[in-house]
């Protein structure tokens, strides 16, 4: 610690509120070599600050009053004053007290009663603190010597001008960065949107496995079960309706199988017309993929009877599943789509196409994978083009 000298000429601003600063404590701070001005309230203060700055304020405050904090945190907003350190002396039996004096900028907190030479010793010790150093005084008086008092002033001025410089380039380099992230932000935004957007036409593992590979994607499952659906006179339907009226009433029906697939964690492949495709076991392989889609068709069979067509007629599903071999991608590179191939799927579509109104048709595929938990029909031979004579089977429902 730099000792205040006797010749400090340091001056001290004593704000007494209370009234009760001792002798003791004057004649020690005299001692310093300092000179004190006394106020004995904060109004009085002010002028005072107006006339000649203190090099240090020693501030009373009252138990439960709040004056003198304020006139801290003033003097601290005040570009002129904002130096100036502020010890502050007081009852102290509140926590909250003693803190607020910091928090207001105070650098010290003197409880009472205190001892006068402990007072004296904390302004001592925040006088040497704002006190220049001895060698410091010691190379400027050297400088000045030797003339190089210019130099120094051209050094500092430099010096000052520099650290505008760098001031300012980091407010630029600041406000680049903000920008920077706002621009990453603002993109990965969008990108989240187009994976979104992805994600609503293709299936999640399928935009994975594209963010990988380029061009045609095709993978081969060995078990599968494929279901289509077709609403059964569909033609004459659609004359009772306007064209938006329609797609309106489309859009409510597919809406409704879509959730259904979520429910059952199916795959919906796509929508032809009237037509709803949906795969179990692809394009993630699921156990029991044949069961899952018959649960899927018996609750479709009952969503269809919730729509009531202008006509009043009730409407009904066709729907045919098969179980087997196929394979799932996405091939060309425009206007990607998700979609299955091989026997599997065209023996589907024709349960489909040759079942009854309102029924569920099912290959003997599916059938073996099913008849232990679910009620069938007994089975029938029918004619299927391309693959001749099939025995198939009309699912009911579940047994008891």
């Amino acid at each position: 610690m730099n000792p205040v000298s006797a010749e400090s000429g340091y001056r001290l601003l004593l704000i007494d509120a209370l009234g009760n600063q001792s002798s003791a404590l004057l004649s020690g701070l005299e001692n310093l070599g300092a000179t004190v001005h006394q106020a004995n309230a904060i109004a009085d203060a002010w002028p005072m600050l107006t006339t000649q700055l203190p090099h240090l304020v020693l501030l009373t405050v009252p138990s439960g009053q709040h004056e003198g904090y304020d006139f801290c945190q003033q003097l601290h907003e005040r570009p002129q004053t904002a130096h100036i350190p502020v010890i502050f002396i007081g009852p102290g039996e509140q926590k909250v007290d003693r803190l607020r004096a910091f928090a207001v900028g105070g650098v010290d907190f003197i409880p009472l009663p205190y001892w006068p030479e402990e007072v004296v010793a904390r302004v001592q010790r925040h006088l040497s603190l704002t006190q220049p150093s001895d060698r410091t005084h010691q190379m400027r008086q050297i400088m000045a010597q030797r003339g190089y008092s210019p130099l120094l002033a051209n050094l500092q001025k430099t010096l000052h001008q520099q650290a505008l410089k760098l001031k300012a380039q980091n407010v630029q380099l600041q406000r680049e960065i903000r920008e920077r992230h706002e621009v990453e932000s603002a993109l990965r935004q969008e990108q989240q949107k187009s994976e979104q957007l992805l994600l609503n036409i293709l299936p999640e593992a399928v935009v994975n496995q594209l963010k990988q590979f380029q061009g045609s994607l095709a993978e081969r499952f060995d078990e599968a079960t494929v279901l289509f659906a077709d609403i059964v006179s569909f033609t004459p339907l659609a004359a009772q309706y306007s064209p938006l009226g329609l797609v309106n009433l489309l859009n409510q029906i597919f809406s409704a199988f879509d959730h259904l697939a979520e429910d059952y964690r199916l795959e919906k492949v796509k929508t032809i017309g009237d037509a709803y495709m949906a795969v179990g076991g692809v394009p993630v392989p699921c156990a029991d993929h044949a069961g899952a889609v018959a649960e899927m068709a018996l609750a479709m069979q009952t969503a269809i009877r919730q729509f009531k067509p202008v006509s009043g007629i009730p409407l009904q599903l066709r729907i045919g599943i098969n179980t087997g071999t196929v394979v799932a991608g996405v091939i060309g590179i425009k206007k990607f789509s998700y979609d299955l191939w091989g026997d599997t799927v065209n023996v589907a579509s024709r349960m489909e196409s040759q079942g009854q109104p309102g029924k569920i048709q099912v290959t003997e595929a599916t059938y073996e994978r099913l008849r232990d938990r679910f009620r069938f029909t007994p089975a029938q031979e029918i004619e299927i083009k391309g693959k001749g004579r099939m025995r198939t089977y009309y699912l009911i429902g579940r047994l008891e």
